[in-house]
């Protein structure tokens, strides 16, 4: 869909190098798809998947028993730019 918009330059540039997107228009696609992704992340973490706080916990930080910081890493599958990641 082909659209006029004004967006803050300066955000778009911090957009730009953050992600290394060539275009802005790559720069717009992956700011929406990754708060699209956040959303769901948010919305799974409330739903809290089925599971107790405690298997929560061990289950994106194992190692969390030994250590006062736990860091939680996800990554979902890129989608090929230009193509939606549905059916």
């Amino acid at each position: 869909m082909k659209m006029t918009m004004h967006i803050d330059e300066d955000v778009l540039d911090r957009v730009m190098k953050i992600t290394g997107a060539k275009t802005k228009r790559e720069a717009v696609e992956i700011a929406l798809n990754e708060m699209a992704r956040r959303h769901k992340l948010k919305e799974l973490f409330t739903q809290g998947l089925g599971l107790t706080p405690e298997e929560l916990k061990a289950a994106f930080a194992p190692d969390s028993t030994t250590s006062d910081t736990a860091t939680l890493r996800v990554a979902e599958d890129k989608t090929p730019y230009g193509k939606s990641g549905h059916s």
